[in-house]
Formats: C-alpha cells, structure tokens, sequence
C-alpha cells in the first residue's frame, strides 16, 4: 500500500477516534467513497494502536494507576483505588469482548461494513448523543464511576461495535445519560479504550502472525506512528475545547454527513 494511502488512513483515524463521528466509520468509507484499494480491517486496527498509545500518553496518569491496579489485582490487593479502577475497566470491556467474538466469528462485522448501515448509525446515534447531552445533568466526575456505570457503559461501547456507531460516542452518550460532565464523559470514555484497542489488536496480532503478513505488518507499523501523532493533537485539542463547547457540532457533522450517505445508498 502506498505511503499517501496509509497517511490518509493515519490522519483520519488520528482525528476521528476520539471524537463522537466515529473512526472505524470513516475508515470503511475512504474505499467506499473514493475507490482506493479497502485496507481491511487489519490495517485498520494497526492506526487504532496508534490512538492506543496517543490515549495512554495523554491519560498518564489514569492510565499508570489502571496499570498498578492490574498488578494489584493479581497480586491480591483488591481494595486499592488502582485496583478498583482497573476492576471497572476490565468490566466494561467484557460486553464489547463478547460481542466482537460473536460478530467476528459469525462474519456480520464483515458485512456491516457498507455506506448504509453508517448513515443510518451515523444519524441515529447522533440524534441520540445531542439528545443525551442536553437532557442529562451535569452532576459527576471520573471520581463517581462505579459498577453499575462500568456495566452500563460497557454496553453502550458494545452498541459501537456497530461501524458508524462511534465507540467514543457511544460510550459518552452512556456517560451523559449517567450524569457525568462533559469532560469527565469524555475522559472516562477513552480510558475505556484502553483495554478494548489491547484486547481488538491482540486479536487481530494472532490473525497477522497465522498468516504471516511480513508486508501488512510492515504498513501497519508505519500507519500506527502516524496514527499516533495526529490523535495525540486531536485529543489535546478535544479536551480543552470541551471546557466550554458542547457536543452539538459534532452532532451536526454526523447528521449532515448520516444524510448524504443515506442519499448516496438509496439513489
């Protein structure tokens, strides 16, 4: 695959991961919309290791505590606030753990993966985002997330594996309805990335190694570097525009865009 085509792939993915647009979405639609070679989904989950990164560098903190709370967690010390945010992030990914092996297993991921299905998730889960986002208080932070919100949460990041749904809409749409702010919405929603993309990219770095795809795993290397430098920027910008913007332009954005590609399945 050519450098232009894995740069395009990086710089999409980079800005579009942790916005509420969906990344996986516009992935699918670059071949669909400009007739370029379909990158699949292996090259796909090499750019979503580079956000992968890009989401631990910026959370470092959260992100060094889930990783003691790991270690605390086999070792038996189960009643630190490490382990605890660890225990609840292992949780919330079950769901999408599940999910994705049923869908992978019985080829509908493959299937999904068409303009029409994200228009309508696109307009959908926009709707239900804008809608979230103005009804739900503002009354809780990161320091609130418990159990039953992990759950709700993990289900709602399950709904995403749906392409066009958006993880990171999805999940923030949970979290809104749970009453969390917008910023704490957000940061609890890409903390949740953290175990999904490990758990997506160890299984896709099984199918790599049977196939032994020295070249794929070449362009997904080179793709997941880039991939990392632009969702680096792109976070850091989301996150401080969250101090006073709502969630609404992104909304319009999935809404005018959920349109035009239903205009483009049904003529």
């Amino acid at each position: 695959m050519s450098l232009f085509h894995l740069f395009l792939l990086a710089i999409i993915q980079g800005l579009t991961e942790f916005l509420p647009v969906s990344s996986s979405g516009h992935l699918i639609l670059l071949p669909g919309l400009t007739g370029m070679q379909d990158q699949g989904q292996m090259l796909d989950v090499a750019v979503h290791v580079g956000t992968l990164f890009a989401v631990i560098a910026f959370f470092w903190t959260e992100s060094k505590a889930a990783f003691r709370g790991l270690a605390h967690l086999v070792t038996g010390r189960r009643s630190t606030d490490e382990a605890r945010l660890a225990a609840l992030l292992i949780l919330a990914t079950i769901p999408v753990m599940i999910l994705g092996l049923v869908l992978a297993l019985s080829g509908l991921d493959d299937k999904m993966r068409n303009i029409t299905v994200i228009g309508w998730t696109m307009l959908i889960f926009g709707l239900v985002l804008y809608w979230a986002d103005q009804k739900a208080p503002t009354t809780r932070v990161q320091k609130d997330w418990n159990l039953r919100d992990a759950i709700v949460m993990g289900l709602w990041q399950a709904i995403a594996l749906i392409p066009g749904t958006s993880r990171s809409g999805a999940t923030i749409t949970g979290a809104r309805l749970l009453g969390y702010t917008r910023e704490d919405a957000a940061r609890v929603a890409m903390l949740m990335s953290i175990p999904t993309i490990i758990a997506s990219g160890g299984f896709q770095a099984l199918k790599l190694v049977g196939e032994a795809d020295l070249a794929g795993a070449k362009d997904g290397a080179i793709a997941a570097v880039m991939a990392f430098i632009a969702a680096l920027l792109a976070l850091s910008l989301m996150m401080r525009l969250l101090k006073s913007v709502s969630y609404t332009p992104y909304v319009i954005y999935r809404v005018i865009l959920g349109l035009i590609l239903l205009a483009i399945a049904y003529t």
